[in-house]
């Protein structure tokens, strides 16, 4: 199914479709995206020409586009990701699996679905992150009810990245409630992943260390010990969902 969207979808050029196997195999940033798509290593695409397409890519809402949420103007360090997630999942992983069934070998296909399959579940469920905690800020137990915008936030070197940060408003906010970090892999968060985000979330624009809060989003829960203004498992995603 995933060919045949991008074939009706993009019957041409091939440099769209390069494009988007690049942001499908995980190049987020400007630069990577151009490196990938490009005819070589060597040769990238312009950013003359890779500028319009990203633009018809987002306005056809196949490919998102996210901005550093913090109390000051975005740094231009766009990050972009594919807006469908099964539309992600082929590109990275399905496309080459059945590459290896027609060459007749169904156990590397196997064996690739199985390395790459927590690293797209990770990336996966972060935009589905986001907008359950917005759905979440009307309950009367959220701890932060003011915060009526989601995003992540990191510098123009893109180190560190946070995955969360709840703010008042979208763009340049004026005052930041939390910070986040979202662990969705087979191990809890722990108190190395715990200190990570302490220090890391000391560099966002707007963040008090002593005022603003901390959420924790983990597949596997937390460590002993390891505590935040807000714990959140999968059940809780779940419970936002449903409203």
């Amino acid at each position: 199914m995933g060919a045949e969207v991008i074939a009706s979808e993009f019957p041409a050029p091939q440099q769209t479709r390069r494009v988007l196997a690049a942001i499908g195999h995980g190049s987020r940033t400007f630069k990577n995206i151009a490196t990938a798509a490009g005819s070589d290593p060597n040769t990238p695409v312009a950013s003359g020409s890779l500028t319009p397409i990203l633009h018809r890519l987002i306005e056809k809402e196949v490919v998102a586009a996210d901005e550093p949420l913090s109390t000051r103007p975005g740094n231009d360090g766009r990050l972009y990701r594919m807006a469908d997630s099964y539309l992600r999942l082929y590109l990275s992983i399905v496309a080459r699996m059945h590459a290896e069934v027609r060459r007749g070998r169904s156990d590397l296909a196997f064996d690739l679905f199985r390395r790459q399959w927590s690293s797209w579940r990770g990336r996966a469920v972060e935009p589905l992150v986001r907008e359950a905690l917005l759905m979440a800020e009307a309950d009367d137990e959220f701890p932060w009810p003011e915060a009526m915008c989601v995003g992540g936030w990191w510098p123009r070197n893109f180190n560190p990245e946070i995955d969360l940060v709840g703010a008042d408003r979208e763009r340049v906010a004026k005052q930041i409630f939390y910070t986040g970090s979202i662990k969705w892999l087979g191990t809890p968060f722990d108190r190395r992943d715990y200190d990570k985000l302490v220090v890391d979330s000391a560099h966002v624009p707007g963040v008090v260390p002593s005022e603003t809060g901390l959420a924790v989003v983990s597949l596997s829960g937390v460590a002993d010990g390891v505590e935040a203004d807000l714990i959140w498992g999968p059940d809780d995603l779940l419970r936002a969902w449903a409203g």
